[in-house]
């Protein structure tokens, strides 16, 4: 855990700012570091803390989540793709936290507790879900964001009760309005990624192609097999390999490259990415979210490899998409299929102006601006409509295209115009019966809360008053009837 102030003044009365991460990987601590970074740039944010969920839990469930995810990726990764395939419908997961990762969250809660943020980021899906429930009871009443990591969306990362989602790419935000999410609570902001240095990428035209080589902090064979291919190509190059805290992998690739004399040079750990992005001209490693975004907003095409089923096979799609990466699927392809990008006249070029036009430079300023900036009630989406999205998608029909009792409908703060909640046409007619106004709205109020709504209904109540003793909204309905004729 981390505290730091984001002004040197006296800082009574700002924002306080509480970052939640989960160290699976680099790339959700990378995204977290990236918006405290932000946070120093506006004036109205008082403190900072950044927490690792998982420093903070038993060493058990520490080293299952965050050591064995990537045992899995090695030994089984057919199992890690069908483990996100399985996860990816949007509330397959509902109901309450289960008692093993409750007990885990208990320091969680006690630092939030002690800290009382104002306004709560969460760059993994684990402080997302604890958060939801958090709000639901009624234990925090901080602007709450939920800020992906990946190109692509996964259901688990939707949960039922937050302020702000911010998702990497237009597509991503366009499937969630599908879903019914409404669109003032979707952003699509691009991956948090740290400040760029200012000014064009520094690449000179006249030297050969520079290659930057990810070799990765865990490496191993792939990565030896990824450099030793290159070292059969026929173009002109210069290749900096950059070898993390793995030292062993340094040694080895250094004893690889000694024939090739200055054409290679081999790094560990090293403070000099930002300035390796802006000079290079090609990247070859593999397509994490945050690496890539980092690519992406130095013009920096991408050669993806040996991509983590799943999630890493969905960015890399994305970005191929674009135009601004492309794949080899096999280790042996690797210097022929860089010969190919280097030797057609034009294409690098072509590849890093796709790259440049795909990067998100300021994701994390736009991400704290959408999140304090936003709507202060959190949206809340019922038990009933989490199913019928689920039902809808495992069908393949966009939720909001149904109709009758099944449909969903929003409520919407009648002041504010912000969207409250997502609930099943059915469940509204309580609320009519009960809350109508004579000019056909609703006013919600927590001292009309009749004592026979179940539980779950009351811990609604309390999230969209969010304090107030009475809310009004007016219903929207989402499904429109065909059109006639």
């Amino acid at each position: 855990m981390r505290r730091t102030s984001a002004r040197g003044r006296d800082t009574a009365g700002g924002e306080r700012v509480l970052i939640l991460s989960a160290g699976v990987g680099a790339g959700h601590n990378s995204a977290a570091a990236a918006v405290e970074q932000a946070c120093a740039a506006r004036a109205d944010i008082a403190e900072v803390q950044v927490l690792d969920v998982l420093q903070v839990s038993s060493p058990l469930y520490r080293a299952l989540l965050g050591k064995g995810y990537f045992v899995l990726v090695e030994g089984l990764p057919w199992l890690v793709e069908w483990g996100y395939d399985i996860s990816d419908p949007p509330f397959r997961r509902r109901g309450p936290i289960d008692p093993w990762t409750r007990a885990n969250a208990v320091p969680v809660i006690d630092a939030i507790r002690r800290f009382r943020p104002t306004a709560i980021v969460c760059t993994h899906f684990l402080p997302a879900q604890l958060m939801a429930s958090l709000l639901l009871r009624g234990v925090i009443d901080a602007r709450t964001a939920v800020v992906t990591t990946d190109y692509d969306f996964q259901g688990l990362w939707l949960t039922g009760a937050f302020h702000a989602l911010f998702v990497a790419r237009e597509e991503g935000r366009v499937a969630l309005m599908a879903l019914g999410l409404p669109p003032d609570r979707v952003t699509a902001s691009g991956i948090p990624i740290a400040a760029q240095l200012d000014g064009p990428p520094a690449r000179d035209a006249g030297s050969p192609p520079m290659l930057l080589i990810s070799a990765g902090a865990t490496g191993g064979d792939y990565a030896v097999s990824v450099v030793r291919q290159t070292m059969h190509m026929r173009s002109s190059f210069t290749a900096t390999i950059v070898c993390g805290r793995n030292d062993a992998l340094r040694q080895r690739i250094e004893q690889l490259v000694a024939p090739g004399g200055d054409r290679y040079r081999v790094l560990g750990f090293t403070t000099e990415m930002p300035q390796l992005l802006r000079r290079a001209d090609l990247f070859v490693g593999k397509p994490g979210g945050l690496s890539a975004s980092e690519c992406m907003a130095a013009g920096l095409p991408m050669v993806l490899v040996n991509p983590i089923p799943g999630q890493e096979v969905r960015n890399g799609d994305y970005l191929m998409e674009q135009g601004a990466a492309v794949r080899c699927n096999t280790a042996a392809t690797i210097g022929w299929k860089i010969d190919e990008v280097l030797r057609e006249p034009g294409r690098l070029q072509r590849m890093q102006a796709a790259a440049w036009r795909t990067g998100r430079p300021d994701a994390a300023a736009d991400v704290l601006a959408g999140l304090l900036d936003g709507p202060s009630r959190p949206l809340v989406v019922t038990r009933a409509a989490q199913k019928t999205i689920l039902a809808a998608s495992e069908q393949r029909v966009v939720a909001t295209d149904l109709t009758g009792s099944e449909s969903l409908v929003r409520l919407v703060d009648s002041a504010a115009g912000s969207t409250v909640a997502l609930l099943q046409a059915g469940e509204l007619g309580h609320l009519q019966k009960r809350y109508a106004t004579p000019h056909g709205g609703l006013v919600l109020r927590r001292d009309r809360a009749p004592a026979s709504f179940r539980w779950e209904s009351r811990r609604l109540f309390r999230a969209m008053l969010s304090g107030d003793v009475a809310l009004p909204v007016r219903v929207e309905e989402l499904s429109a009837p065909p059109p006639v004729g």
